[in-house]
């Protein structure tokens, strides 16, 4: 008797391949299934050629793009015009084959409602367990593409100024001028100043003694910073009056124009300057004007008594 089970156990075997052997010739010879099947194949060569002609045309506009950007920034910032392309580039490649590959696998009868949903929930746990990293990625992101500053910019954000160093995806790294690193994270830069995108203007205040002449000391400033040379000067700087009055001196202003990040240096040797003028012409400061007053009076209280 178990011999006999055995016996049409593996009958049933043979017929349930035999049949599904014939099931599998039965469609391949079916023309249905072929037409099935070339239309899936046409629609899966359509997904890819619409694919490739979407990643061609984004691409050549992203390249216009930068090209465009390129041609109205300085030779320095090309690198990085070039380095945020590939990045757009990279994205929408991984955009195109993200879509295209759900569209294929849709041909071949694959449900995708739970593929998305999987993707949904794996998205949402990572967007709340890296808050912080995404915006960080998100600012850094935003910050490369509006161009708002570059390596080698000096820039304020809050109480940190410095010369950027480097700019990343989730930090940026400025480093001050006195040696200190200061490593930023993108999501807290919520305001920034930038000191290297326009010609800056160095102020210098002079004051003179009350009793001085104005005109002539405005005359002696003006004739010099006429024939004041340095590279970092954009135009001749100018006098622009008696900027205050106070109870010993008379300040006047004077205003240069130079390239960015420059004011420090040409402030410091237009005071220099300025100063040897000013002396050779006998145009007195308050400083030495109270000295000798001082002085004055110390000599005449000791001759008194």
């Amino acid at each position: 008797m178990i011999e006999l089970a055995e016996d049409v156990q593996d009958v049933q075997t043979i017929e349930e391949s035999v049949n599904w052997f014939q099931g599998i010739v039965e469609s391949m010879t079916d023309s249905d299934t072929w037409t099935r099947i070339g239309e899936s194949a046409f629609r899966i060569v359509v997904i890819i050629a619409i694919g490739l002609l979407m990643m061609w045309v984004v691409h050549k506009t992203i390249d216009r793009i930068i090209l465009q950007k390129e041609m109205l920034r300085l030779q320095n910032h090309s690198r990085r015009m070039n380095t945020v392309g590939k990045l757009l580039k990279n994205i929408v490649t991984y955009v195109v084959y993200f879509i295209g590959g759900l569209l294929i696998l849709s041909e071949f009868g694959i449900h995708l409602a739970p593929l998305l949903a999987g993707a949904g929930v794996i998205g949402l746990a990572i967007g709340f367990g890296a808050q912080s990293l995404v915006k960080d990625v998100i600012t850094g992101f935003f910050i490369i593409l509006e161009d708002q500053f570059a390596v080698g910019d000096v820039i304020q954000t809050g109480s940190y100024r410095g010369t950027v160093e480097v700019i990343g995806l989730r930090a940026t790294r400025i480093l001050s001028w006195t040696g200190e690193v200061y490593i930023i994270p993108n999501g807290m830069i919520n305001e920034v100043t930038n000191f290297s995108l326009r010609n800056a203007v160095a102020v210098i205040d002079i004051a003179i003694a009350y009793e001085s002449d104005v005109e002539r000391a405005t005359e002696v400033i003006s004739g010099h910073l006429a024939q004041f040379q340095d590279e970092n000067l954009v135009k001749t700087p100018e006098v622009l009056g008696v900027q205050s009055i106070g109870a010993s001196e008379v300040t006047l202003r004077v205003t240069a124009e130079c390239l960015p990040n420059t004011t420090a240096a040409i402030s410091r040797k237009l005071n220099g300057e300025l100063k040897k003028a000013l002396d050779e012409n006998g145009i007195e400061f308050p400083y030495t004007r109270m000295m000798t007053y001082q002085r004055n009076e110390k000599g005449g209280a000791k001759n008194g008594a």
